[in-house]
């Protein structure tokens, strides 16, 4: 026979606490299921965001990765000028950049690969670095890095140009020094940045310290022809993405949402939904390091048997691998695979230079590439009327 539960009294205090008891439950749950219901806004809103990307998916078995770096994520970054809004292939990547994070330390690290660096493309032959992502889009242009490299890389991202213009006038401009040199040559190539975006800018006046909008920025990235040539344009582009980069950790969210929606469907990328949200949640944490040119050692030789013209080689390819190694993840003693030594060998018969027996010459900023621009036309007075670009052609695109 069931016993009967025996009705206890409690006292006015013993309910008091009860209810007390009660609401406090009630409250801890309800404030649990208003977390949870931002979090997963949070996570939808990132998601329609996250929509406007193109998302493309790469073969990793054809990327012919070397070996696993370890706590390293290394990502090719191409900047394209594609001026139909191509970003799969079908143009030349202008900018070939590879940048490495440290999980650990949140380092971020970027290298950038001179687009005429004579290197071993899919089939076997030689050409420019940047002929990849015509020939094959990003799928072969990532192969070229890791094939030329030793490297990794499985991810990537494609931008057109024009939207390195529109981030930087989102972010109210970038703050760059320029020499007299520069503002010359800035303002020259603002003419043809400006038809291509879409949009005018006003001329520089005058060199030193100056907040540059984004024609006027991109314009200056693209510059080639000052002493340094492609060299130094290289660098110039590192330092735009640096100060951009720098500028966007402060930008506040209205400013953050204005660039997505503006950008995001200018951006290729194999980088999933989860790679993007684990970056964007440490995002303040990284620290832009190191920054420098590849190959660390260069020429730019008379010819390259087979091929016409102007080519930048590594002044011993495998050594050069090397000291990539080291410097983005400190591998001091680092021994190359036989793909770069047989690479190694194939460019220094090509070019006719080697790490052993050839002295680096001084630059002389005499080194031009074959894109197609020339800048006869281009006279001292500055005037737009004597600016041409005629000879510009996207199979060879030259910023």
């Amino acid at each position: 026979m069931a016993r009967k539960k025996s009705k206890v009294k409690m006292t006015k205090q013993q309910r008091a606490l009860l209810h007390k008891k009660k609401l406090r439950r009630r409250i801890v749950l309800l404030v649990v299921e208003i977390i949870l219901l931002g979090v997963l806004g949070a996570a939808a809103y990132a998601m329609s965001k996250l929509d406007k990307l193109d998302y493309k998916t790469i073969n990793e078995d054809n990327l012919e990765i070397y070996q696993d770096t370890g706590e390293f994520t290394n990502i090719a970054l191409f900047g394209l000028d594609s001026r139909e809004g191509e970003l799969d292939g079908g143009v030349r990547s202008d900018a070939i950049m590879i940048a490495s994070i440290n999980n650990k330390t949140k380092e971020v690290k970027v290298v950038s690969v001179y687009r005429d660096t004579l290197t071993q493309q899919a089939d076997g032959t030689y050409d420019k670095a940047n002929a990849a992502y015509s020939y094959g889009g990003p799928e072969e242009a990532i192969s070229l890095l890791n094939r030329n490299f030793d490297l990794d890389i499985k991810k990537y991202m494609s931008v057109n140009f024009n939207a390195l213009a529109d981030v930087i006038d989102l972010l109210g401009g970038i703050e760059l020094e320029l020499t007299d040199e520069e503002v010359f040559w800035t303002n020259g190539y603002c003419t043809e940045t400006s038809r291509v975006v879409g949009r005018e800018t006003t001329e520089l006046t005058k060199p030193g310290k100056q907040t540059l909008d984004g024609i006027q920025a991109v314009a200056y990235a693209r510059i080639r022809k000052t002493e340094g040539s492609d060299f130094k344009r290289t660098e110039r582009q590192r330092l735009v993405l640096e100060q951009v980069a720098n500028k966007a950790k402060t930008a506040n969210i209205s400013t953050l949402n204005k660039i997505i929606d503006q950008i995001f469907p200018q951006v290729s990328t194999n980088l999933s939904a989860n790679d993007l949200l684990g970056m964007a949640a440490s995002a303040v944490q990284y620290q832009i390091g190191e920054m420098s040119g590849y190959p660390f050692d260069v020429a730019t030789p008379d010819s390259v048997i087979g091929l016409e013209g102007s080519f930048v080689v590594a002044i011993g390819a495998a050594d050069n691998v090397k000291q990539l190694h080291e410097f983005l993840f400190g591998e001091k003693d680092y021994q190359v695979s036989n793909k770069v030594k047989e690479i190694d060998n194939d460019v220094a018969y090509l070019s006719g230079i080697s790490g052993s027996d050839y002295e680096t010459p001084v630059d002389d900023g005499s080194y031009t590439d074959d894109s197609g621009y020339v800048d006869n036309g281009y006279s001292d007075d500055g005037s737009e009327e004597n600016y041409q670009d005629s000879t510009y052609t996207d199979g060879d695109a030259q910023w």
